[in-house]
């Protein structure tokens, strides 16, 4: 059991592992030095560190890198070329005392065989205005670049601001003055590597604001740089910056993602957010600004939210446990077709249950039950959830499990009737059913035995009760009970027609302890299944004659048809 405040609730306990490397896979060669380097995701890790070094375990190229909960991380000044690449993949926790280290994974990279390509400025950006004049000159990773050359000037192809020669891939320069107001500053930036320097790239250029801005930049108070454990629906709070009129904020889960929020203005130094994703590392840039222009060089800051439903390690154990319910429960029932309703239960432990019948659409039409067991009596689509409650800082957060499953309803057998014989002192019954299947029967308990025999013999007289099996996987049940035994008492065995007032007649009578029933018809036939005559209960019966003319001394046979449809045969003796 987990404990978080006072609500305790069960949870699952899942193995840890490390991610594999997707783009480059483990020992590839010739790879791209402007790769992208992907990896699997780890369930319940608030973020990841990589690490890109030519030894294994190293940070030579890239040091402990955060890179939040992205799966991804571009180098942002590439690799080096035909080098053994090794990249480390730390599983971060925030705290540092629970990180995991992965073991090493090595990529070869490419020849470089192929100029550079031109460089782009990414700040300020090529046709921006009103940049502070303070600003510094960057610019994207150029592909196979290994160094870079940027003239600065107050025209095309001028350099009156500055030359800067950049080694090793330096991706900015720092003017070492401030630029002049409101001008267009023209930006040549020229790549190289061993084959040669970028051809055919454009000058590019911004215009500076009409004056000085001196605006410093801010730090989170609430929650502070570092945090964890945030609440989840927190007061975002920072410095107040003197002459700032306000604020540009962005929010995101990686460094370079504003998926949160992008760019948003705030005319004070706090925000209420209605509510963050738990367990998330997130990472918030905040530049002051007025109507003079914005701070410049602002940095970002990172937290965590309080952990939710997980997964998400545990420090004791050293395994990852989620607060999700485990849920297994089939995608499939069956509902053998006039049978009962299926009573269907799950076995998993949770606070709430859901049952609810759904639409083609996925929409709910009907709420079956909110227990572990519902009653479910038509085909069609179902949505079982099953929920516990995680309540970190007070925050009452759902950990809902939802299984769709589908139900068919099978055709089941159908008892057309059950012929009824009386034999000595028990009885013979025979039970006709159809469908489209193959079944097998047992009498009076539904577990069986069962036989495939349709005919039971020596059955006792009394109330019986006949179940049909289908013998496929499907397992529909047919139950029927069998009363007919009482009826058959009303027929008689013998008659004698011979004019002497006593016995004249065949005629059924019905038993004193079944007087209720009601017969509503019966044929009479020879040995050979000739039909000789019909009655009914509430005729006087048959003389034993067929066309006005008396029949011999045989037996005869009849069949009863009662009120409910059910069939009554047997015979009886002529006597003269």
């Amino acid at each position: 059991m987990l404990y978080i405040g006072l609500l305790c609730i069960p949870f699952l306990a899942v193995s840890q592992s490390c991610p594999d490397l997707l783009n480059p896979v483990a020992g590839a060669t010739n790879v791209p030095l402007e790769t992208t380097i992907v990896w699997d995701e780890v369930p319940g890790v608030p973020g990841y560190r990589i690490s890109l070094g030519t030894t294994p375990g190293g940070g030579d190229i890239i040091s402990n890198q955060l890179v939040g909960s992205a799966t991804f991380f571009t180098p942002p000044a590439g690799l080096p070329e035909n080098t053994q690449i090794y990249v480390t993949i730390t599983l971060f926790f925030f705290d540092n005392q629970g990180d995991i280290v992965c073991p090493a994974i090595p990529f070869t990279t490419e020849s470089i065989t192929t100029v550079p390509d031109c460089a782009i400025l990414s700040n300020p950006l090529d046709g921006a205005i009103d940049v502070n004049t303070r600003t510094n000159i960057s610019w994207n990773y150029a592909p196979r670049a290994t160094s870079y050359e940027v003239d600065l000037g107050t025209s095309p192809g001028a350099s009156d601001l500055g030359t800067f020669v950049n080694p090793g891939n330096q991706l900015f320069v720092n003017p070492p003055a401030d630029l002049p107001i409101n001008t267009e500053v023209f930006v040549e930036i020229r790549a190289f590597n061993a084959i040669g320097q970028s051809v055919g790239c454009t000058t590019q250029s911004f215009i500076t604001a009409d004056v000085v801005v001196n605006l410093g930049c801010t730090t989170l108070t609430s929650p502070r740089n570092g945090d964890s454990n945030v609440p989840l629906t927190p007061i975002l709070e920072w410095v107040e910056v003197p002459g700032a009129t306000g604020y540009r904020v962005s929010i995101g889960t990686t460094p370079d993602e504003n998926d949160i929020l992008k760019d948003v203005i705030f005319f004070s130094n706090r925000t209420l957010v209605l509510e963050f994703e738990p367990n998330r590392t997130l990472f918030v840039t905040i530049i002051p600004l007025n109507d003079l222009g914005e701070a410049i060089n602002c940095g970002q800051e990172t937290f965590s939210t309080a952990i939710g439903c997980g997964p998400f390690l545990d420090r004791i154990t050293g395994e990852f446990v989620t607060l999700f319910p485990e849920l297994d429960f089939p995608d499939t029932l069956r509902l053998c077709e006039n049978s009962p309703a299926l009573e269907v239960s799950t076995t998993t432990m949770a606070e709430t249950y859901r049952w609810a019948k759904i639409t083609s659409r996925g929409s709910e039409i009907e709420l079956l039950s909110e227990t572990s067991e519902a009653i479910i009596s038509e085909g069609g689509s179902y949505r079982l959830e099953v929920t516990n409650f995680a309540d970190p800082n007070g925050n009452n957060i759902p950990c809902t499990t939802t299984q769709e499953f589908e139900v068919e309803v099978i055709a089941g057998p159908i008892i057309n009737s059950i012929d009824v014989e009386r034999d000595g002192d028990n009885l013979r019954l025979t039970v006709n059913v159809s469908g489209n299947s193959q079944y097998d029967f047992a009498i009076n308990d539904i577990d069986g035995p069962y036989q495939d025999s349709n005919i039971f013999t020596n059955v006792p007289i009394g109330d019986n009760t006949v179940y049909v099996r289908d013998k496929n996987e499907n397992g529909c049940i047919l139950s029927q009970v069998v009363e007919q035994d009482l009826i058959s008492e009303g027929f008689p065995k013998f008659f004698t027609p011979n004019g002497d007032g006593f016995n004249d007649f065949w005629q059924f009578s019905p038993p004193p302890n079944a007087q209720d029933f009601e017969i509503v018809s019966i044929s009479i036939f020879d040995r050979f299944g000739r039909l000789l005559t019909q009655i009914t209960a509430d005729s006087i019966g048959w003389n034993g004659s067929f066309n006005g003319r008396p029949l011999p001394a045989s037996d005869y046979w009849y069949r009863a048809i009662g009120e409910d449809n059910s069939e009554f045969k047997g015979h009886f003796a002529l006597k003269r």
